[in-house]
């Protein structure tokens, strides 16, 4: 009888094992992946030239006073955000595709775990964004600063992590007609940088945008960005090559 037990309790946990699925092999180069919900994140090594587009959220009183993935406390009316793979520490603009409002924060958490949504943004940056009211909306996000994992601060000053130097272009329009585009070329007040129109598809659209390259600091390029926007130019952003 016993061995009858002990036989069945043996099955019950080789059953039980088999169904315990192992993480993903991780890639070379990565760190270790982590599991949400039933389903594993691969965490970028860097964030070098990262975009992304789709949906943006907001996080607020149910987080609020609680820490977040990099040990800081999350203050819902401050200026932060989460992502699911990006390094804590990197710098992304957030280009609100509805409104045309763009904002810079800092990925300090992890999130959204919700299929689609790219990115969940502080109640304070969402209400600089305008999509507190909405709750949602579609965004692009670009990396401004080149982040690795075992480079971010974790001690107990929280400093922001910054990476000031690499190569960075702003684009400044992106139009479906090329003469568009190079009007705005032509009238750009910009006399020590060369501008390029490039070509490119997105979603099955062509569009051909203006971009100012080959700047090698993000701080000139947040400069080159303020004068821009001081002489009435809109919609403009900057992105990590």
């Amino acid at each position: 009888m016993f061995k009858k037990i002990f036989l069945i309790l043996i099955l019950l946990l080789l059953v039980t094992t088999s169904c315990v699925k192992a993480p993903p092999e991780t890639p070379a180069g990565y760190p270790p992946p982590y599991k949400i919900g039933g389903k594993w994140y691969h965490p970028l090594p860097d964030s070098r030239g990262f975009t992304e587009k789709g949906i943006a959220s907001w996080y607020g009183k149910k987080f609020h006073g609680k820490k977040t993935a990099n040990g800081e406390i999350y203050d819902m009316y401050g200026i932060s955000a989460a992502h699911k793979t990006l390094p804590l520490g990197t710098m992304v603009r957030v280009h609100n595709l509805e409104n045309n409002k763009t904002l810079n924060v800092r990925i300090n958490d992890r999130g959204p775990f919700i299929e689609g949504r790219v990115i969940d943004l502080s109640y304070g940056a969402a209400k600089r964004l305008g999509i507190a009211a909405s709750g949602t909306a579609g965004v692009k996000i670009s990396a401004l600063n080149i982040v690795k994992l075992n480079n971010v601060i974790t001690d107990k000053t929280k400093k922001p992590v910054e990476f000031k130097k690499g190569d960075f272009y702003i684009q400044v329009g992106a139009f479906k007609e090329k003469q568009n585009a190079a009007s705005l070329k032509r009238t750009l007040p910009i006399k020590n940088k060369k501008i390029l129109i490039t070509t490119e598809e997105e979603n099955g659209v062509i569009y051909h945008k203006v971009k100012i390259i080959g700047i090698k600091t993000f701080t000139k390029a947040l400069e080159y960005e303020r004068y821009l926007l001081s002489r009435g130019y809109k919609g403009i952003f900057i992105v990590a090559k």
